[in-house]
């Protein structure tokens, strides 16, 4: 007979604890159903809590439970309610074995018809829970995986013509906020490679992933915020800058940064010019200002609009994460 294994939960979000039950179960049947419920324990929506799964286990069936019963309780109501919205996403499938390491495998285990198994239900072997790892995700880092962990961190991108202050902005929220910051790639890059202040069109591709792998690197090391100095979009601007085009890997990465980041902060061209060697002048900052700005709008990302001295510009950000919510919308002042 096919052992066919069942769990279920939140994962709000999945922690080393849950893997460890999935593993375990991977371990003892032929095939393993997880039942993922949505929830409003947690902002971060159904279909990511998901696919942390998917990707770390592919051999795992997840089904999406979107109208499953609210709540957690052991009152026999609800064990009903719950015991049949299961029994109703299985349609006739026969559960051998349910995994669990709370007291509801009991009851779940007999309305399935499946043998009880309880992981670590004194929580010896993993130490920890995710209304511990919701409560500072930083502070539990060891027990929730690089894939998870990215997606608890609200990510901050700067951009802004050259000499707009975007890289002192991004150094100095990052001490403030006791966290890391993902540098410009492009212009270390380009310091390293140019020649007669020009670089080569595929040089830009080189740019878009370096930069992306310099922002996972610093994105794992977070607490609660990356601050991140330009991205794919900045370098797409200057491939058409230089080159008048912008070569295919690059325009594609510039596409999915619109997704890639919670909010897009514009610094703008209003404090002096720093006229460096590797600057072509300020008269080129402010068309380089419009044009970005115009990119900006043509993609429909919405951005706040920084202005002023250093210190007026971090109470701007200041009071922009204060209300910001992870994975909810933020009306806040956008285009100004």
């Amino acid at each position: 007979m096919k052992k066919l294994g069942l769990t279920l939960g939140k994962f709000a979000p999945l922690h080393k604890g849950h893997q460890f039950m999935i593993e375990t179960a991977l371990q003892e049947v032929d095939e393993l159903i997880v039942v993922i419920y949505d929830t409003t324990v947690t902002p971060i929506p159904l279909p990511i809590r998901a696919n942390w799964i998917r990707k770390l286990y592919p051999s795992v069936r997840v089904i999406e439970a979107w109208d499953g019963p609210e709540g957690y309780s052991s009152d026999r109501e609800y064990e009903i309610r719950e015991e049949q919205y299961i029994l109703g996403l299985l349609k006739g499938e026969q559960v051998t074995h349910f995994y669990s390491s709370e007291f509801y495998g009991r009851h779940m285990s007999i309305a399935l018809g499946a043998v009880d198994l309880r992981v670590d239900e004194a929580r010896q072997r993993v130490q920890i829970s995710a209304t511990m790892v919701r409560s500072d995700p930083h502070k539990y880092r060891e027990f929730v995986s690089d894939i998870v962990y990215r997606d608890l961190i609200t990510k901050v991108v700067f951009v802004g013509a050259m000499s707009t202050g975007k890289s002192t902005i991004t150094e100095a929220l990052a001490r403030q906020y006791r966290t890391t910051f993902a540098s410009e790639y492009g212009r270390d890059y380009w310091t390293e490679h140019q020649v007669d202040r020009r670089i080569g069109l595929d040089a830009f591709n080189e740019i878009a992933v370096g930069h992306i792998e310099r922002e996972e690197q610093a994105l794992l090391e977070a607490n609660r915020y990356l601050f991140v100095d330009t991205n794919a979009i900045t370098t797409y601007m200057f491939a058409l800058d230089y080159h008048g085009r912008a070569p295919e890997l690059l325009t594609r990465t510039a596409l999915e940064n619109a997704q890639r980041y919670d909010l897009f902060f514009l610094c703008d061209d209003d404090i002096p010019y720093d006229d460096t060697w590797d600057r072509s002048g300020d008269q080129k900052r402010h068309i380089f200002h419009k044009q970005i700005i115009a990119d900006l709008k043509e993609r429909r990302i919405p951005f706040i609009t920084l202005r002023g001295t250093l210190a007026e510009r971090m109470l701007k950000v200041d009071e922009v994460l204060k209300k910001f919510e992870p994975y909810r919308n933020y009306f806040g002042e956008l285009h100004n």
